[in-house]
């Protein structure tokens, strides 16, 4: 058994693309397949990048969830915290797009969001031999939507505690995944104080905490190592311990911004998991750390499908020296 260094725990789905940019639900003529779910791209880009990554979930006992099972595999994360539901499906959630490669999540076809297999993740089947040797737990919040899997969530957090795992939080609102919409702020705000780096959208940073500055945001949860806000061509601000600074955008050409998010969350912990967490004291140094970050997102959002979007490390390396910024 390999031991990974980062464990991804959360969903994984596919991601039903419209192949018609510009188009509403219903004029949507055919859809592309691309497998995703926030922490599944997260471990995948990591591998990718080459820092051990691990991924706990559930799958369908479908064709889906079997094929899902081997992306994973293939791009070479562990999959020994998968579990496989006996009569719940795998995940599916279409996704229209602008004609700039925005895109928008257009529900799940004839299905509840509550009826997929990722919501019955067993809390008492999380394997406690991954916590042991890992640094990184990543999680998002969509999860929280659910009974069994909140309850996943919260038996991970207390693993994590037990072991010294750092705890990276992506919020990742989309509110199509929750039942109740409403349920949403007070159940991620409950998770918060478990959190050491904690990444938002602007978008997420305003509805969730009503701010959308690193340094005021990192002031108000004081139990937070670092935050991260991105906001997409508008770059990113972040407080890491003493620093608060910002860091532009790459200009990229965008085919699909499905994964960019994921691929910053992956180059954050990479660089950590490279050079070890006490380089973010130094101004520099954290600096650096959440320019890669921008850049493994920037890439990922080059190509259609997050996973297949990432980049590897040498593909991070030469857009760094190539780009203009530095």
């Amino acid at each position: 058994m390999t031991h990974p260094r980062v464990i991804c725990l959360g969903e994984i789905l596919f991601d039903y693309l419209a192949d018609q940019p510009g188009h509403s639900l219903k004029q949507v003529e055919s859809w592309t397949p691309y497998p995703g779910g926030a922490p599944a791209n997260v471990a995948c880009a990591l591998a990718k990048l080459g820092t051990a990554a691990g991924f706990i979930g559930c799958v369908g006992q479908d064709d889906p969830g079997d094929s899902l099972v081997r992306v994973l595999s293939q791009a070479g994360v562990d999959v020994t915290g998968i579990q496989r539901h006996k009569t719940a499906p795998t995940r599916a959630i279409y996704v229209v797009r602008s004609h700039t490669g925005e895109r928008e999540f257009a529900g799940f076809g004839e299905r509840d969001t509550g009826e997929f297999a990722d919501t019955y993740l067993q809390s008492d089947q999380l394997p406690e031999e991954l916590f042991e040797n890992a640094e990184f737990l990543v999680l998002g919040t969509l999860e929280l939507a659910y009974p069994h899997s909140r309850k996943a969530i919260y038996h991970a957090l207390h693993l994590a505690e037990q072991h010294y795992v750092k705890i990276v939080l992506d919020v990742n609102w989309r509110p199509v995944f929750w039942p109740d919409p409403a349920d949403a702020p007070q159940l991620i705000l409950d998770l918060l104080p478990h959190v050491d780096f904690l990444k938002l959208s602007e978008d997420e940073a305003e509805w969730l905490l009503g701010a959308t500055d690193a340094s005021s945001i990192s002031h108000k949860l004081d139990s937070v190592e670092g935050v991260l806000i991105t906001a997409g061509e508008h770059g990113c601000s972040y407080c890491l311990g003493d620093t608060c600074s910002q860091v532009p955008a790459f200009p990229v050409k965008v085919a699909d911004t499905t994964g960019a998010g994921d691929g910053f969350v992956a180059g954050f912990i990479h660089m950590l998991c490279q050079h070890g967490i006490g380089i973010l004291e130094d101004e520099q140094m954290a600096k650096k750390v959440v320019t890669y970050a921008s850049a493994v997102g920037a890439l990922t959002a080059t190509k259609p499908g997050a996973i297949a979007g990432a980049p590897d490390a040498g593909e991070v390396e030469a857009f760094l020296h190539s780009s203009a910024v530095h």
